[in-house]
């Protein structure tokens, strides 16, 4: 299974929703809390290419997006794919 990093903040609806789904499939994440700013906020916004919204997903090399991308991906059929590499 890829590594999946997960920028989340505290009290983020979408990044419970996000790490839910993950948790469903049975993927294990590193989840980096970016609630208060800092190095890891800045190397999230420029690893997601200017997005500054949470939760932003990377499963290996690839930026997923949000919440909404993620479970775009699940509800395709894409996702399973991407967790299995």
């Amino acid at each position: 299974m890829p590594k999946i990093e997960v920028y989340t903040k505290m009290f983020c609806p979408y990044c419970v929703r996000a790490k839910r789904l993950l948790e469903a499939k049975g993927a294990a994440f590193e989840e980096i809390d970016i609630t208060m700013g800092g190095p890891q906020r800045a190397e999230m916004i420029q690893r997601a290419n200017g997005r500054t919204t949470v939760p932003q997903i990377f499963i290996g090399e690839t930026h997923i997006g949000g919440s909404d991308d993620l479970v775009a991906l699940e509800r395709s059929g894409k996702l399973d794919p991407l967790l299995a590499d």
